[in-house]
């Protein structure tokens, strides 16, 4: 991961744990989405959000975002391992895990 990468990742994810000890679990969540993006070609990065994102799930109590994140920590993982992902994805477990989305032309660049 280049440094740029490295470092809009970080602020995204730091952002996101803000807002988790502040209770603000949407806003957390959506900074979890772009860091998602931001590193689910790296293995530690993309289980790092996923984490964040099951301990989200169980602070809300949801056993659909539960579930969807413990797989997907396992899959992400393999994933990025053997550099199969789908690039866009937000990493949540309102679309399916193998749905591929447009990245934002500012991300992208990063992405590069």
């Amino acid at each position: 991961m280049n440094s740029e990468l490295r470092q809009a990742f970080n602020a995204e994810m730091k952002t996101s744990m803000d807002l988790y000890e502040k209770g603000e679990l949407a806003k957390a969540f959506q900074h979890l989405e772009v860091a998602h993006v931001l590193g689910q070609q790296y293995i530690a990065p993309h289980v790092r959000t996923h984490y964040w994102m099951l301990k989200i799930g169980l602070k809300r109590r949801s056993l659909q975002e539960i579930w969807g994140q413990l797989i997907r920590i396992g899959l992400g993982a393999m994933g990025s391992a053997v550099g199969i992902v789908p690039v866009g994805n937000t990493g949540g477990t309102n679309m399916s895990m193998f749905k591929r989305l447009p990245v934002d032309p500012n991300i992208q660049k990063l992405i590069n």
